[in-house]
């Protein structure tokens, strides 16, 4: 079940007596024993919702995939887990018949980048070069971008093969290690800024500001569905992940003085409903806290195990954690822990 963009309501009223009667009458027994077994369920469709002029977001895909239409054609961010690719072009295509011109990845993680293949070949680039629509080997595709790391990570071979098909590879790059912490466009008559995040849920995460439209992408190192994932063995740490949501919150404007009306920035996370700058501050305060208890007993000389049972997430367990799943809220623990320096 796709998760939804919109943030979900506290009380939902479910009424069971009925339906308990009805499985539980001798008819109900008769009619399940004769019914064959049931189709496999349709996917649900993906949910596309419009947060600013000309600025959508789409769920059910994996990762939240960004798009902005403008008068030089489509800027995507991210492309989810491929699996529903084609669905997302068709998507795009009900809004806009203009090509969508670059395709920007917030890091190397499957469901943000699966789908870069389809959608890279469903674009175009925007730079001619010798006649034709091309760019270097895209071949006159949309041109992929991302932080050094993520095409390291997309690239790195596993045996004989690369863990993905050379046409999700990114095509332009920038390198931290070169102090470029960041890569600037100016594209749809605003500037999109993509601004790296070193070792927050990985060693090549980058957040995406467009600064007229008003929104920050953020991919995983802000996700309202859970605690946030931090990959230990590719370099994310539970620090770089505050770094990167103080920076969130340092460009976000929350819509003061007048609270009581719509606006301010609007930040997409890698996972979950659309949120605020408020939204983003207590996911901070949150992982700060954890980090604040998991540090301070780890100096009391507390093992991994001690500290597990002494429950550092206690007052965040119920609205972010899982006893299950890919992410449990041991994990996260044992992340934050091994993050701190603990072994």
């Amino acid at each position: 079940m796709a998760l939804s963009l919109q943030k979900p309501l506290i009380f939902r009223i479910v009424c069971f007596a009925a339906a308990g009667w009805l499985l539980g009458s001798p008819a109900a027994h008769e009619a399940s024993a004769q019914e064959k077994p049931a189709a496999p369920l349709a996917r649900e469709p993906l949910e596309v919702l419009k947060i600013q002029p000309d600025f959508y977001v789409i769920a059910g895909a994996g990762g939240n995939v960004a798009f902005h239409i403008g008068r030089d054609g489509v800027v995507l961010v991210d492309t989810g887990t491929g699996q529903r690719a084609a669905e997302l072009v068709a998507e795009i295509r009900k809004l806009t018949k203009l090509p969508i011109r670059y395709i920007i990845n917030t890091s190397a993680d499957r469901d943000h980048v699966e789908g870069n293949d389809e959608l890279s070949k469903a674009g175009q680039s925007i730079i001619p070069t010798g006649g034709l629509n091309e760019i270097g080997a895209a071949g006159g595709r949309a041109p992929i971008l991302a932080e050094e790391h993520v095409q390291e990570r997309m690239t790195a071979a596993t045996g004989e093969t690369a863990p993905f098909p050379i046409g999700a590879w990114p095509t332009v790059t920038f390198s931290s290690s070169l102090d470029e912490m960041q890569k600037d466009l100016y594209l749809n008559g605003q500037a999109v800024q993509v601004l790296y995040q070193p070792a927050a849920h990985t060693d090549g995460d980058s957040i995406v500001f467009f600064r007229k439209s008003d929104v920050i992408v953020a991919g995983d190192v802000f996700d309202t569905t859970r605690f946030p994932v931090i990959d230990v063995g590719k370099g994310g740490s539970a620090q770089g992940v505050i770094d990167s949501l103080n920076r969130i919150i340092a460009l976000a404007v929350p819509p003061i003085p007048l609270t009581w009306q719509d606006g301010g920035t609007v930040v997409v996370p890698g996972h979950g409903f659309i949120a605020h700058e408020a939204d983003v501050v207590d996911y901070r305060d949150m992982v700060t806290i954890v980090r604040d208890r998991v540090q301070a007993w780890m100096k009391n000389g507390m093992t991994l195990a001690q500290i597990q049972k002494a429950d550092p997430v206690k007052g965040y367990r119920a609205r972010y954690g899982s006893d299950q799943g890919s992410w449990t809220t041991s994990q996260f623990i044992e992340a934050v822990y091994k993050s701190l320096g603990g072994k």
